[in-house]
């Protein structure tokens, strides 16, 4: 809630019955200026919480130390492993971990993503190319977590340093990349999206502080105050393939195998570690260390009728 894109969202769990998974992650994206719920997108900064919570709620059986929780999320079909911090066989919030844009500290969570590649659309770049124009625009159309439209700040005249509320405020670069986003995800195959948040946008720029890239992410009508932990996986897949919009502006880690991208964005740096092949190109795995809070319990009562 809170009215913010980045807040208004839903987790609904549940055991899994796949073998190998302990806990089914199905999201929701509520409409803020919009009537809408949409269920197209995940959600890796949501997911994060999925592990503490799957615990709490009595899914998954604490360990004593840590405990991996196995998650499907259900939108897009990828798999998750997180750690959670669990001695004694409790849940342990506290911690040293700090997060860029996160206030405070707490434990860290271990996040292993697998099966990103393609969670929406027919593969890596479902178009068929790592680069190619729309309106006069170069853009890489890319899903890796989440399907993206990657563009360069400084082919619509930004710096890409522009803070949120900077970028929001001009709603004409709006009015110019909403019907790139649109004809780029009829060629990506998600169809008629002008409705749906995917696929989100990020806007790349050089980095300035020692990161490999600089990026504005797209929600897709107002600018994360951050960046989301899917969109995070995608651009490093996208700094680190040949032949995309990256090229020129990035300073992409050498070499293959395994590799830490960093990424800047409004509220700091978010690390994430690849492994992939260089050549030819494959993305297999994404691994990101977050953070979770326990905030408050509850009960939402739902009319039997709907159920």
């Amino acid at each position: 809630g809170g009215g913010s894109a980045v807040t208004t969202k839903v987790a609904m769990l549940s055991a899994s019955k796949e073998d190998g998974i302990d806990v089914d992650y199905f999201f929701a994206q509520v409409g803020v200026e919009k009537r809408m719920v949409d269920f197209a997108p995940t959600c890796g900064n949501i997911l994060v919480g999925v592990g503490p919570a799957s615990i709490e709620m009595g899914l998954v059986k604490a360990r004593d130390g840590e405990t991996p929780v196995r998650i499907r999320a259900v939108n897009t079909g990828a798999k998750v492993e997180a750690v959670v911090r669990t001695p004694g066989g409790r849940v342990s919030y506290g911690g040293d971990e700090v997060i860029a844009g996160v206030p405070g500290s707490a434990a860290p969570i271990a996040l292993d993503f697998l099966d990103v590649v393609g969670s929406r659309t027919s593969g890596l770049f479902p178009t068929g190319s790592p680069a190619e124009e729309i309106d006069g625009i170069a853009v890489t159309c890319m899903d890796v977590a989440m399907p993206m439209v990657i563009l360069r700040a400084a082919d619509f005249g930004l710096a890409g340093t522009e803070t949120p509320a900077e970028l929001d405020a001009n709603r004409a670069f709006y009015e110019k990349v909403e019907p790139i986003r649109l004809e780029a995800g009829r060629r990506m195959g998600l169809g008629d999206v002008a409705e749906s948040v995917v696929p989100k946008i990020g806007l790349l720029s050089p980095p300035t502080q020692g990161g490999h890239v600089s990026v504005r992410y797209l929600m897709p009508w107002n600018c994360h105050p951050s960046l989301a932990v899917t969109g995070s996986q995608c651009v490093a897949a996208c700094v680190l393939a040949p032949g995309t919009v990256a090229e020129g502006i990035a300073r992409p880690p050498s070499g293959g195998g395994v590799a830490k991208v960093r990424i800047e964005h409004p509220a700091g740096i978010m690390d994430v570690v690849a492994t992939y092949d260089a050549e030819p190109f494959a993305f297999h795995s994404a691994g990101l260390v977050r953070t979770a809070r326990l905030i408050a319990r509850g009960e939402v009562m739902v009319p039997g009728g709907l159920m």
